[in-house]
């Protein structure tokens, strides 16, 4: 690990270590020296930059749900120390509800849902991230849903005028990461089978899934077997029928004791004039940014984690349609 504290013996346990001293450990003061001054954090919800911005919005959320736990399912990783590494991190998060911010007035609930970050290292520091929080499923389990937390996210804000715009294309910033993951015939199976859903050829599914296979969806879904994860797909394709599927990262791993493993990062981008996922058509230009993990077994792709989120999906369908 050249350039990194040698107390990291490689970059899965750096990823994991510093989140848990960020979050767990509540040294959120330590994002000055592990986040570059000048970071992009793209995330669905909104674009910031900076490591201030970035120790604010912990701060914030710690305000909020000060018990939540980071518990690191997978890090799948690409890349070299001199080089610079790129962490697709995904993270399984408990937490309760216990203080007032932007969840609304506390609830003392409990919680629990993914994130996947995708985050750039080197010399032992982040300098270009990606993260996508499954903020659909926060919100249900607090008792919303994701078309109505959008719209009070919006009145909130200050109307539509005011209110801070979901991330697109045209927001992005180019940071100092640059690469696209590597060749590994796991991420190449993994690409092949997202990108022959989204040119509508869902049999892929069941040719290349375990029968027993298992998705991890948006607002906290699980769905077993062909028909529920063929399901999934199809009302996400059915709502954005013409919309631009890319792929803009791609990492297949084979790591001891661990399943073959792949990771994409994607965007879909289109017009919401299908009916599905996101309720009648309202012919809104939808920028949906996705952060998908796959393990392979024996009989195929046995567990797969999708993440985007709806409520930022909402707000742009809302902003089109001019409610505030």
């Amino acid at each position: 690990m050249k350039g990194f504290d040698s107390r990291f013996d490689n970059f899965p346990n750096y990823i994991l270590g510093i989140t848990h001293e960020i979050w767990e450990e509540k040294k959120v003061d330590t994002l000055n020296h592990y986040y570059s001054d000048d970071i992009p954090v793209r995330s669905p919800s909104s674009l910031v930059i900076g490591n201030k911005a970035v120790i604010k919005a912990t701060l914030d959320t710690l305000s909020e749900f000060p018990d939540r736990q980071l518990l690191g399912e997978d890090v799948i990783w690409s890349g070299s120390p001199e080089r610079g590494m790129l962490s697709s991190h995904r993270i399984f998060s408990t937490a309760t509800h216990l203080g007032k911010g932007s969840f609304g007035e506390p609830t003392g609930k409990k919680i629990h849902y993914r994130v996947i970050a995708d985050c750039h290292a080197k010399n032992n520091q982040i300098d270009d991230e990606w993260l996508v929080r499954d903020v659909g499923g926060i919100v249900k389990q607090l008792g919303h849903n994701s078309a109505d937390f959008a719209h009070k996210q919006i009145q909130q804000e200050g109307g539509i005028e005011n209110c801070i715009k979901p991330f697109s294309a045209s927001m992005d910033l180019k940071g100092p990461y640059a690469g696209t993951g590597n060749n590994n015939e796991w991420g190449d199976l993994f690409s092949e089978i997202l990108r022959s859903i989204m040119n509508g050829k869902t049999d892929i599914i069941q040719h290349h899934y375990d029968r027993a296979g298992k998705g991890y969806y948006p607002e906290g879904m699980m769905a077993v077997g062909f028909t529920e994860i063929e399901a999934f797909w199809k009302s996400l394709r059915n709502a954005l029928p013409s919309a631009t599927f890319t792929i803009h990262h791609k990492i297949g791993r084979e790591d001891p004791f661990l399943p073959p493993r792949a990771a994409l990062r994607w965007s879909l981008v289109g017009k919401h004039e299908g009916k599905g996922r996101f309720g009648h058509p309202s012919n809104a230009n939808i920028y949906i940014m996705g952060i998908s993990h796959a393990e392979f077994g024996p009989w195929g792709l046995r567990n797969e984690y999708t993440l985007f989120d709806d409520v930022s999906i909402w707000k742009q369908i809302h902003l089109h349609l001019g409610r505030d």
